[in-house]
């Protein structure tokens, strides 16, 4: 599975990866450590657009500086990596270092592919947002470190909200409805594209719900669809696309959101902060009203909930170089060089005492206080295959949508969803 990512227009769009087949043991020796580091060299996979040129000249340097090891940074491209990491980690000479996707990294870690990383978390880790580490968990224990994140937010045109005689962006979700209606009522723009099928903003909703898309039953992961804190979820998102004449069957990138976004015709939309790239390129002019804000919740102190996507680093189980692997996470997880990232990509960091390194990026800043009440789909190996073409939930929401209540709508997909989450991994 494949997922663009980023938070901010000067971002380049990411993607994730999917599972890996696992190895046998580290052979480090027991004596690996500073004294024998001098003269290794460790292999780095980090993925096309994801560390900007200068952060990894500076975290290479420092690295090769504190440790005396060189260190080969290995940029791989998204077409294919699926199967590559998976040969990769089933290797007796695996990359000692890994970039992996925050949603993928369970079903790493499943298959035994993924060295433990308590020692790291312990070191370094106390202050990760647990929103953001929690994808670098599995069954107890830290598999990864969590590296960067992006979330969705309110990307708006302000000429058309100067029309409607709006001088604030919301604080509330009732106050971001008022001013949706006030946009239809006062102006002839759309006041909001909102496909029926944008999933990822429908996730977000249901982690604001404090929803769970599955539940374990005899041992089983089940669907949990019918859930009436999913239910009041997805009443939010028919809310929300009341005031959108976007198709109902579609979802944001059928068309892209963003250059529908571009005519100038539409208040505003829920996406990517990158996509605001995507709407610049559609239409120069309609740069100079592009704004942004956080997606508000149901009070001003609380923003919505949001699905968090990102990358995770992790330590290959076969590496020969593990400690030293550990040590490059050290330096490059560091505050200087996490908060550097965070400041050259606009991309939400590991931890929340870093997040003045996004000021003067707006649609970072924006992205940034969501993060702390994000979320993720369900963390287990079993989830990938819900979402495979066609999604049985993107089915659901259509339903809804096209006035079926949410109970019965569940009960029409649930058989599908527990196929898939039965699926051997």
């Amino acid at each position: 599975m494949k997922r663009k990512l980023a938070a901010a227009i000067t971002i380049a769009g990411m993607m994730v990866s999917v599972a890996a087949c696992g190895g046998n043991s580290k052979d480090d020796s027991k004596d690996a450590g500073p004294s024998s580091w001098k003269g290794q060299t460790l292999t780095v996979w980090t993925m096309d657009g994801s560390a900007p040129p200068q952060w990894t000249k500076d975290v290479q340097a420092a690295f090769e500086k504190q440790t005396g090891a060189k260190v080969n940074f290995q940029i791989q491209k998204w077409d294919g990596i699926q199967q590559k990491i998976t040969t990769a980690l089933s290797e007796n000479t695996p990359p000692d270092v890994l970039e992996v996707g925050n949603t993928q990294t369970p079903a790493y870690a499943a298959t035994g592919g993924l060295a433990d990383l308590a020692d790291v978390k312990k070191e370094i880790g106390a202050d990760w947002t647990p929103s953001v580490s929690q994808s670098s968990v599995y069954e107890g224990k830290q598999y990864a470190a969590p590296w960067y994140f992006a979330n969705r937010v309110v990307i708006y045109n302000k000429a058309i909200w100067a029309k409607a005689g709006i001088t604030t962006t919301p604080k509330t979700r009732d106050e971001f409805f008022k001013d949706l209606e006030a946009i239809g009522k006062k102006t002839d723009a759309e006041p909001l594209y909102l496909p029926g099928q944008n999933w990822y903003f429908l996730d977000g909703l249901i982690i604001g719900q404090g929803g769970e898309l599955v539940t374990k039953q005899g041992g089983k992961y089940v669907s949990n669809l019918a859930d009436p804190k999913v239910a009041a979820a997805m009443e939010l998102y028919k809310k929300y696309a009341s005031y959108s004449k976007a198709p109902k069957d579609k979802d944001e990138a059928t068309p892209q959101q963003a250059q529908v976004f571009a005519k100038g015709k539409t208040g505003a939309f829920i996406g990517m902060g990158w996509e605001a790239a995507t709407a610049i390129q559609a239409n120069k002019a309609i740069e100079k009203d592009l704004g942004y804000f956080t997606i508000p919740g149901a009070s001003a102190d609380k923003p919505e909930g949001v699905f968090l996507g990102g990358s995770n680093l992790a330590v290959a189980q076969n590496s020969k170089h593990q400690s030293l692997a550990k040590e490059f996470l050290k330096v490059a997880l560091s505050d200087q060089y996490e908060g550097e990232l965070a400041k050259l990509s606009g991309i939400v960091p590991n931890k929340a005492s870093l997040s003045s390194n996004v000021k003067g990026n707006p649609a970072a800043e924006a992205a940034a206080p969501a993060a702390a009440g994000g979320g993720t789909t369900p963390l287990i190996p079993e989830w990938a295959a819900v979402e495979n073409t066609p999604n049985p939930i993107k089915s659901y929401m259509t339903s809804v949508l096209n006035g079926k209540d949410p109970a019965a709508a569940a009960k029409d997909v649930e058989s599908e969803i527990n196929k898939r989450l039965a699926q051997q991994n």
